[in-house]
């Protein structure tokens, strides 16, 4: 990121190594730079494997990201792994509207 740093979404003018790597739009530019695009339909199960990215838009607007877990629920939809205030591995996948899917070699 500090290489090229004006590609990337940023609300400093200079990369800041406590939280860059954390925020959503700079991982999603990321992935969609160094990863695989993937389909972002929550039903093309099969799709989804595990350790996949998968980036969502909340309702608020604001951006969120997960990691597709190796557990399934009762239907077999993946379980993801994020964190909404606490880091929980649950049944969101389809939950808000995906805007990402990816994976990384």
């Amino acid at each position: 990121m500090r290489a090229n740093f004006s590609r990337y979404p940023r609300r400093e003018s200079k990369p800041d190594s406590n939280i860059d790597h954390r925020r959503v739009p700079n991982l999603i530019h990321f992935f969609r730079t160094y990863g695989r695009k993937l389909t972002t339909d929550a039903t093309a199960i099969s799709a989804w494997r595990p350790g996949d990215f998968v980036f969502w838009k909340l309702a608020n607007g604001l951006d969120h990201c997960g990691v597709i877990s190796d557990r399934k629920n009762a239907q077999g939809v993946p379980l993801v792994i994020h964190n909404i205030s606490k880091t929980a591995e649950e049944d969101v996948l389809g939950s808000w509207k995906i805007v990402g899917h990816y994976r990384y070699p």
